[in-house]
């Protein structure tokens, strides 16, 4: 759309469309502008989320899922994308979902014992470094170790970091309500088989699919 026609619509000046505008590009909002005749603004439509229709057992059920990954990672992530879905639900759909997940009780895993644990290993995974961690074992024995993240399992009992250990120099296994501190290197790491690095365990494993 033009700036004029922006204008006329919210009858304001062109000058506070064009103001308004770039104070949103500049706090990030995917805005592109093109001059000249035929120009004018946009958003970027990968930015935007087509209607949904989830039904309030869909929107529950996602819900439920999320109440249960307390120390997991990308559980914020999770939450926030649970807002951007709902947002864009019809209210009756919303309320109702709303109504079932009031019904609906999660016993909760152990969280992380640091306030960016999960922050931390979600960053490190995407960005395939180092951790630098402070570590406390059953016995909360302290040890400081840097390690290379692989994967995240989940258990009945809780989530566990699994990665290449440079202390032990094998693969090994660290619950995250155990890890006290966590730090980004700037180390890459080898890329490994999350699977080929899991110790054998007596229940079947799923993977998360987006498809």
């Amino acid at each position: 759309m033009r700036a004029v026609e922006l204008a006329q619509r919210f009858e304001v000046s062109i000058r506070t469309v064009e103001r308004d505008l770039l104070a949103l590009q500049e706090a990030g909002v995917p805005i592109w502008a093109q001059p000249g005749p035929g120009g004018g603004y946009g958003l970027n439509v990968d930015a935007t989320l087509p209607p949904l229709n989830l039904t309030p057992a869909e929107a529950a059920a996602i819900a439920t899922a999320l109440a249960s990954t307390h120390a997991m990672p990308f559980a914020e992530a999770g939450r926030a994308a649970l807002k951007k879905v709902t947002a864009v639900m019809a209210a009756s759909s919303k309320n109702a979902a709303a109504r079932l997940a009031s019904q609906i009780r999660v016993v909760q895993g152990p969280s992380a014992r640091g306030p960016n644990v999960s922050e931390i290993v979600q960053q490190a995974l995407l960005d395939s470094v180092a951790v630098e961690l402070t570590y406390r074992d059953r016995e909360a024995r302290e040890t400081s170790r840097v390690v290379e993240p692989v994967g995240v399992l989940g258990t009945y009992s809780g989530w566990f970091l699994v990665a290449w250990c440079r202390l032990r120099q094998a693969p090994r296994v660290f619950r995250l309500d155990r890890i006290a501190e966590a730090t980004l290197t700037d180390e890459p790491v080898v890329a490994r088989s999350l699977d080929a690095m899991l110790p054998d365990l007596p229940f079947e494993l799923a993977e998360p699919t987006l498809s």
